[in-house]
């Protein structure tokens, strides 16, 4: 509420300024945005917007706070899209004042920009920001900060620097390593081939009494799967029953997801079935996994078949990234009828596919003779989208009568 009120207070300090801000988010309004309203707004524009300059007067119209989850997912996609653009002066700018701003100076908001500068690669900069904080900011730090620049440092994917840091920083500023530090480490270690080094850290974790969970093995187990250390999945597994964690769907997913990426869904299959028998519920990911997986290796009867299970079995709902796999990779199979019943189910549920795929099964649907239903489609999507209204319209031209 605190930080509400501050932002609020600044809205109102400089209302001349503020108006020219608000005609960005809300041009064809003279009435002020709420907070929530301006997240709102802010989001929608940054998704399509591609000026540099823009992404920042939107953001800087906002206010963004990271007290507000849909502005911390508008200060994460205006970040990407800047770092998209190699505007890394405006990315510095922009969260230098972000860290200067009487509202956002405690420990929490500092923490969440160092995340941010490590997601656009600036890791000598998220190392700044830690260093300012007790010394120009007068803000305490914690293990909760290091863990922060742990992240950013995973994020960077600049592995020798998160473990320089790990090494380094508790014994100089005095932190204890908690859970979330050594996981992180882990990430890292995993994420980048050197798998073998949780060991290490897992024993070192035994030795300070910091009980691992199932993210610690989840990592693990992910590392050991990219590098096809199947032995060290299973001394893993046996790990997690010596500390009583049962593995739960999470967990299996995770294996999954890891053979299927191995290009190994046959094997990933006969987990789910294994799964299956003994009683377990598994749920939309597992599947999404699968049927993913199948799609990448050419198998699409396998992939409709499992799409099929996890509707009418399992009583499963699939998610958006479901459907779009599965249209994408039909059409690409050129099973047009296939992908042209699957996306009907998609956009019934209020979700459309990109637009090369959607070309990409009208085109198909021509070919095949079923321009009625190609016809549908592209009325369909335009009436979702105002967005490519001429190129839809060049297209159903372009279909035979």
């Amino acid at each position: 509420m605190a930080a509400l009120r501050n932002k609020l207070r600044l809205i109102t300090t400089h209302p001349h300024h503020q108006h020219r801000r608000y005609s960005i988010l809300n041009p064809d309004s003279k009435t002020p945005l709420s907070a929530k309203d301006k997240s709102r707004a802010a989001l929608s524009l940054l998704k399509s917007e591609t000026n540099p300059q823009r992404i920042l007067e939107i953001c800087r119209a906002a206010s963004l706070t990271p007290e507000s989850h849909l502005d911390r997912v508008a200060y994460s996609k205006a970040i990407s899209k800047l770092k998209d653009l190699n505007h890394f002066s405006g990315i510095c700018s922009f969260l230098q004042e972000s860290t200067s701003r009487p509202d956002l100076k405690s420990e929490r908001f500092i923490s969440h920009f160092i995340v941010l500068y490590g997601q656009a690669g600036l890791i000598d900069e998220a190392k700044r920001a830690f260093n300012e904080m007790e010394e120009k900011m007068g803000i305490q730090r914690t293990v909760k900060t290091l863990n922060s620049l742990l992240f950013a440092c995973v994020l960077a994917k600049d592995y020798a620097e998160m473990k320089r840091i790990f090494v380094e920083y508790p014994k100089k500023y005095g932190f204890a390593p908690d859970l979330d530090t050594y996981n992180l480490v882990i990430k890292g270690f995993c994420e980048s081939g050197s798998s073998n080094s949780v060991y290490s850290i897992l024993d070192e974790m035994s030795r300070k009494n910091v009980k691992p969970n199932a993210t610690t093995f989840g990592n693990c187990i992910t590392g050991f799967y990219k590098e096809e250390k199947y032995e060290d999945v299973g001394k893993i597994l046996e790990m997690m029953k010596e500390y009583g964690i049962a593995p739960g769907i999470s967990t299996y997913n995770l294996r999954i997801q890891s053979l299927c990426k191995l290009k190994k869904s046959g094997e990933a299959k006969a987990l789910l079935d294994g799964i299956l028998s003994r009683g377990l519920k598994v749920n939309h990911v597992t599947y999404g996994h699968l049927i993913l997986g199948f799609c990448r290796e050419g198998n699409l009867e396998e992939a409709k078949s499992l799409f099929q299970k996890m509707v009418n079995t399992s009583g499963l709902r699939p998610d958006a990234e479901c459907y779009f796999t599965l249209v994408y990779y039909l059409c690409q199979g050129k099973d047009f009828e296939a992908a042209l019943k699957i996306c009907k189910s998609c956009l019934a549920e209020g979700w459309v596919p990109n637009f090369s795929t959607m070309k990409s099964l009208v085109e198909g649907l021509a070919s095949i003779s079923k321009v009625d239903d190609a016809r549908e489609i592209i009325g369909q999507v335009k009436e979702k989208f105002s967005k490519n209204v001429e190129k839809w319209n060049e297209i159903e031209e372009a279909l035979p009568e």
